[in-house]
């Protein structure tokens, strides 16, 4: 290599330009990982809820699972930030430092090269002009030893012309000698120097730029490497993304979106009962009786036919005209039989009990959901909700109650820590007066006080109303129970309180129920029963119950269970004695009933 010294420039300034080259490359893709991990987290933010409120949170399993996968995603755009940042300080600074002093060394080495070269070329330079003088003197001192020669051969010649000559052929000769020894001189440093430079000094620096050359490809390798790492590092936490993203999906229970859907849209309403028989025939069946069979009492009871038929007629109708506000009794005598030609029997009412059917479908409680729904629109018109949510179904006016009473529940304990907090400042102020004013602090317990009463009174209003909501239900489920019951009898009929008997004459028939007026849709959840017991719970600690609505208890004390915990960490629970309120559910054993029926 000691005639390649532009060719180690070129190529060395080849390899600069490469590993600058990578550098370019690495900043592209630093800037690609950027862009994607802010798409993402934008398309992240795009399809994150934006909620307001705690109504709007996502409750679906199916959304929940979508909002952790988001969360995933947005995670996954943190590391992709992460690999950026790693490649940015790892590989793309460390190559710009490298250059910038590959750069400097590189230069150092190709300087140290043009300067031994230079030397060696000004030892040339001496050396061939020494070689020139010494050849100019030779042939100085040649043409003084011819013309010193034809003068000593010329007869002619005088002596002192001769003499001449001769002086000058031995000053040429002495120059000539002169120059030769300081030809041979810089002959002999020259050739010193050019050794000394293809053998010590280009060797030296052709070295140094190999190593150079190496460092930089050692350097590329383990920028390499790092690039490999950066991507490496974070492969874990992408996974462990990925599997939270896996989960979300597992995550997801039709089953219980299904019921929360159910208890979101649960009304509590009854389904629609069956519609009474309209016996049309009935003054046929009553010429015939008043023909045949008739008692003194039912002739008394007797109603002019065409004045009947005439209200029965205006009473079919559902919404027809106001009934009175009370039918007359109905008793055993009003239904009997009748013969036919072919000796078969069958009941034949009387006015008196179609009267009172025809009432009690006017009067009785509403049974239809329209009704329900021409109330609820009845409420909607009226104005906003209110603030007993009389407006809502029974189960959607007990969750809005629940929620609220919990929120003021929190309310209070805020401003109960608040007033716990303004009298031991007070106590302090009292000891040392320096510190403050105790009196500057009553205003404001007075204030909290204040509040504290008022979050009680609402308390306690709400707990009225859910404890009202919740008896209603519950007196409805109980219904509906017996309902079904009666359902399940398939032979006899029905009398018109709605008992069955296979025998007409076991019938039993009490007077009719006052009904309320017809506007009044909710008479039906005005019973007052206790809550049935769906199981019993064993206390594992001691509770003191101070809060106004629980339930104390002692260790090892056994009470009825009468409400589930609703997710809110409190059972609602009820003594032998009768005495009811909310226990904590963690401090208890609760064991429920299978076949019990829930509140």
């Amino acid at each position: 290599l000691k005639d390649q010294f532009d060719n180690l420039d070129k190529h060395t300034q080849w390899g600069i330009d490469f590993l600058e080259k990578y550098a370019k490359f690495v900043k592209e893709r630093i800037e690609i990982e950027q862009n994607y991990a802010k798409q993402l987290r934008n398309l992240v933010k795009k399809y994150c809820p934006k909620r307001s409120s705690k109504d709007e949170e996502p409750r679906f399993t199916s959304c929940i699972a979508f909002f952790n996968i988001l969360n995933e995603l947005n995670d996954y755009a943190g590391q992709r930030e992460v690999v950026a940042e790693e490649m940015g300080h790892r590989v793309y600074g460390e190559l710009m430092r490298y250059s910038h002093d590959l750069k400097t060394e590189r230069k150092m080495h190709l300087q140290e090269g043009r300067k031994a070269q230079q030397y060696l070329d000004m030892c040339w330079k001496q050396m061939d002009n020494s070689k020139k003088k010494f050849e100019r003197e030779c042939r100085e001192a040649e043409k003084a030893q011819q013309s010193y020669e034809r003068l000593d051969n010329d007869t002619n010649a005088t002596k002192a012309d001769v003499e001449k000559a001769k002086q000058q052929l031995n000053l040429r000769t002495h120059m000539a000698d002169e120059n030769k020894n300081e030809y041979a001189a810089q002959l002999q440093n020259f050739n010193g120097e050019q050794h000394k430079h293809y053998y010590i000094v280009i060797p030296q620096i052709y070295k140094q730029l190999q190593e150079m050359d190496e460092r930089r490809t050692i350097k590329l390798s383990e920028c390499y490497k790092g690039f490999a790492d950066s991507e490496r590092k974070v492969i874990p936490i992408i996974s462990k993304c990925l599997e939270g993203m896996i989960l979300a999906a597992k995550s997801v229970d039709e089953h219980r979106d299904s019921q929360l859907v159910i208890d979101c849209f649960k009304s509590g309403f009854e389904p629609p009962g069956d519609f009474p028989f309209e016996d049309y025939s009935q003054n046929i069946y009553r010429t015939i009786s008043d023909g045949t069979i008739s008692t003194p009492k039912q002739e008394g009871m007797r109603i002019d036919s065409k004045t009947t038929v005439s209200k029965a007629k205006g009473k079919l109708w559902l919404f027809g005209k106001k009934p009175k506000p009370q039918s007359p009794p109905l008793t055993p005598t009003s239904l009997y039989t009748s013969s036919t030609p072919n000796g078969s029997q069958y009941p034949i009412f009387s006015i008196e009990p179609v009267h009172y059917c025809m009432s009690d479908i006017k009067t009785g409680k509403p049974r239809i959901p329209s009704f329900r729904s021409l109330k609820r629109g009845y409420f909607c018109l009226q104005g906003p909700a209110l603030e007993d949510f009389s407006h809502l179904p029974p189960e959607q006016r007990r969750k809005k109650l629940q929620q609220r009473i919990d929120e003021l529940n929190r309310e209070l304990q805020k401003e109960t820590d608040q007033k716990d907090a303004l009298i031991k400042m007070k106590d302090v102020y009292e000891k040392n007066p320096q510190m403050g004013d105790p009196g500057s602090l009553q205003p404001k317990l007075t204030e909290t006080m204040s509040n504290m009463d008022r979050l009680r009174m609402e308390i306690h209003k709400n707990e009225a109303w859910l404890s009202e909501v919740e008896g209603k239900v519950a007196a409805r489920s109980d219904r509906r129970h017996s309902s079904d019951i009666n359902h399940l009898v398939t032979q006899g009929r029905e009398s018109p309180e709605g008992s069955y008997t296979d025998d007409a004459n076991q019938e039993v028939r009490g007077p009719p129920q006052q009904h309320a007026h017809p506007n009044e849709f909710d008479d039906e959840f005005e019973d007052d029963d206790p809550l049935p017991a769906i199981g019993h719970c064993k206390a594992i600690y001691p509770f003191d119950g101070h809060n106004e609505g629980t339930l104390a208890m002692k260790e090892g004390e056994v009470l009825y269970i009468i409400e589930e915990d609703k997710g809110d960490g409190w059972t609602r629970a009820r003594r032998h004695n009768g005495e009811e309120g909310y226990v904590p559910t963690s401090y208890i054993d609760v064991t429920l009933e299978k076949n019990s029926k829930g509140a």
